[in-house]
This record gives C-alpha cells, sequence and structure tokens, in this order.
C-alpha cells in the first residue's frame, strides 16, 4: 500500500512540480503513521488478542464487509490502554461516549495521533475509525445488533421483510456519529430488503468507501444518483432517470431480466450539518471518477411527513429521516409506466411500516422511562 501510494504520489509530482514538497510530506505522513501502527505506538503487541471484534461480530451490525483495518487498530489501541491503567474502560450517554479517568487518558492519546497526522485523508480516517470504535465496544451487551436498539426494546420480531426490486440499489452512506444510534432510519432498509439491495457505507472508512466506488465505477454514471437537497448543486426529479432510457444511458429491459446493472440511488445518513461534509466528499470524489460535474441530486416532488416527525422535528418538510427519502423515491418511480409493474408501491409501504414499528419502539422507550414524546419543533415558518 505505501508503494503504490508513493508511485501516485511521484506521479503527480512530475505533472505538476509545484506541488512536489506537499505531496512528500503527505507519503512520509501516511508512512510514518502506518508504520507506528505495525510498531505498536498506535496498536497494542502482536502477542494481544488479535480477533478483538471478530468478523461475526462485527458484521452483526448491518454489514457484510471486513472489519475496517483502522477500526480494528482503535480498538486494539483501547484495549491496550486498559491494560496500561489496570482499568477497564466504561461507556455512557449518546453515542458510546468513553467517561471517567479513562476518557482523560485516551483523549490525551488521541489527539496526540491525530495532530501528528499531516494528509487531512489520514486525519479522516482516523476520525471515523475512532468513532465506529467506541460505538461498538460501548453497544457490547447492550443493543441488538439487527435494530440497534436496546434489548429490552429490539422490535426485530416486528419487522416484516420485503424484496426489493433487483433494478434498484440503496446505499445509506451513513456518518460514523449515526452509526449503533437508535433513532436512526437508515437500518430499517436493510432489515426490510437485505444487505445485498441496502448497503452500509461509513463515511471516512476506506474499505466501505471502496466497496461502493468500485460499484459505482463499474455501474457508470448515468446509474448513480443521490437523494440531497441542496441548493447549489444541479437538480433534477424522478422523470430525469426514464429519460436516459430513450438516450440510450439506460436499459430498463436489461435491469428486470437479470438485475446485474440496476440503478444505484445515495442516501446521506447523518445529521444535516454532517451531510454536508459528506455531500462534498462524494461530490469531490465523483469528479475525479468520472472528470466532470459531480453526480446531480434528485428532487423528490411528493414527499411527505416522515412517522420521525413526532420524534425528531425536521428544518423543513423537504428534508425528512432516510428511510422516509427512501420511501418516497419508490413511490414516485412506481408512478411512472416504465417503473409501475415492478411493485415498489409495496415496497415503499413495507419501509413505511418498518418506519412506525420504530416510532413505536422508540415512543414505548421514552414512557417507560417517564421522557416525553413529543419534540421541540424547529423552524415552524418552513414547514407549515
Amino acid at each position: 500500500m505505501a508503494a503504490q501510494t508513493t508511485s501516485r504520489a511521484l506521479t503527480l509530482c512530475s505533472r505538476s512540480p509545484l506541488r512536489a514538497r506537499e505531496l512528500a510530506k503527505v507519503v512520509n505522513s501516511r508512512m510514518e503513521f502506518r508504520s507506528s501502527l505495525s510498531n505498536g505506538s498506535l496498536a497494542s503487541s502482536s502477542s494481544r488478542e488479535e480477533a478483538v471484534i471478530g468478523v461475526e461480530e462485527w458484521q452483526g451490525w448491518g454489514t457484510s464487509s471486513a472489519i475496517p483495518a483502522m477500526v480494528m487498530e482503535v480498538v486494539r489501541n483501547l484495549k491496550g490502554l486498559e491494560e496500561e491503567m489496570n482499568s477497564q474502560m466504561s461507556f455512557g450517554g449518546l453515542g458510546g461516549k468513553l467517561k471517567g479517568s479513562f476518557k482523560v487518558q485516551e483523549d490525551k492519546k488521541h489527539r496526540a495521533t491525530y495532530k501528528a497526522l499531516v494528509d487531512s485523508e489520514e486525519k479522516l480516517q482516523f476520525f471515523s475509525a475512532r468513532q465506529i470504535a467506541c460505538r461498538l465496544l460501548g453497544s457490547r451487551g447492550y443493543l441488538c445488533q439487527k435494530c440497534w436498539l436496546a434489548k429490552e426494546d429490539c422490535m426485530c420480531s416486528k419487522v416484516v421483510p420485503s424484496m426489493l426490486w433487483n433494478g434498484i440499489r440503496f446505499w445509506v452512506y451513513m456518518h460514523p456519529k449515526d452509526f449503533l444510534r437508535q433513532n436512526n432510519t437508515g437500518k430499517v432498509l436493510w432489515q426490510i430488503f437485505g444487505l445485498q439491495a441496502a448497503t452500509l457505507c461509513l463515511y471516512g472508512i476506506h474499505e466501505h468507501e471502496e466497496i461502493m466506488w468500485d460499484a459505482f465505477k463499474l455501474a457508470g454514471k448515468s446509474k448513480v444518483w443521490w437523494l440531497y437537497p441542496n441548493k447549489n448543486a444541479p437538480s433534477k426529479t424522478v422523470m430525469d432517470i426514464v429519460s436516459c432510457k430513450s438516450s440510450g444511458d439506460l436499459d430498463l429491459d436489461q435491469q428486470t431480466t437479470n438485475g446485474k446493472r440496476p440503478l444505484h440511488f445515495i442516501l446521506l445518513d447523518g445529521t444535516w450539518n454532517n451531510s454536508a461534509a459528506m455531500f462534498r466528499r462524494l461530490k469531490e470524489q465523483a469528479e475525479l471518477v468520472w472528470g466532470e460535474e459531480g453526480l446531480p441530486c434528485i428532487s423528490l416532488a411528493m414527499l411527505g411527513a416522515s412517522p420521525m416527525h413526532r420524534l425528531r422535528p425536521q428544518p423543513s418538510w423537504d428534508r425528512t429521516c432516510t428511510a422516509a427519502a427512501a420511501t418516497g423515491l419508490l413511490a414516485e418511480l412506481h408512478q411512472l409506466p416504465e417503473f409501475s409493474s415492478f411493485g415498489l408501491e409495496e415496497q415503499a409501504e413495507a419501509v413505511e411500516d418498518g418506519l412506525e414499528t420504530l416510532l413505536h419502539a422508540l415512543t414505548a422507550r421514552r414512557l417507560r422511562m417517564g421522557r416525553s414524546i413529543t419534540r421541540k419543533e424547529r423552524h415552524i415558518n418552513n414547514i407549515c
């Protein structure tokens, strides 16, 4: 990997001499960082148990990928710090946050590691890996792996699986701070449709993003779309998907018969502040892959209120939860003659039912804990 990085950097340097010194610093930073991983400055010694988090446990949370290398290294580092301090790490609050004296020492270590990284890409990967590692360790024995709810609130037995038409594939592009959140709705999609039809891709996790972009490159630009209400980005309607067929860019008949080349839809899953950074990352990568302006955003015309508005209101009606956005897309596609025979309306209803199930589970938990089941609405003028 280091040799490949160096080769790419030298090629870029030959094309742009003015960036040579800057790129050399980036390459050296990456090589030193990876060397520190193998030598043990971030990881624990090689004699420590390797499978701190096993493949089965990792994949149980909603992915079919291998364990990301950086996540594993951060987990080992946390376990190593436990041994150094002779103290067990403890978690509490939202997002599996570390607590107590262990948090203080770990915070010093991770800040020093982060500061030492020169390359912004390495910084992002380290940030994402640490967020995910803490959530994994903090959720053990507490959350159900399938629905991400506290085990006493598990809704899995009430979720009805459904088959998504093989001409569509969803990518839930999730921010690490939304990973394992109990009120996250993106997880509902793969609970209902399965991991291959609705695939989790974690922002900043190299292995996940590589899998996603490999699929996009194979599919081609005309088959990749994303849902994101960005006024500064080119916007398309669902009808534009069909217009591609007339220009020869889209062959729905082939998709219907063998499903080898489905339409790929990216759903950004994170807070609205975090999703802006995620959108920029996708846009930049799209420009690198296809050498032109990024992918257009789909604007949904029939987007209704998500059931989750009752617990977590959105700033405006064009900003809804991830699963509700998928429901709106399926419903609009069903209205088009070219898609009307694929059962998309029933598939949209299955997601709606899954959202209602999640809402009831979260509501029951709030009532049991004596908490309010309504949330203060925001930006009322935008919603009315």
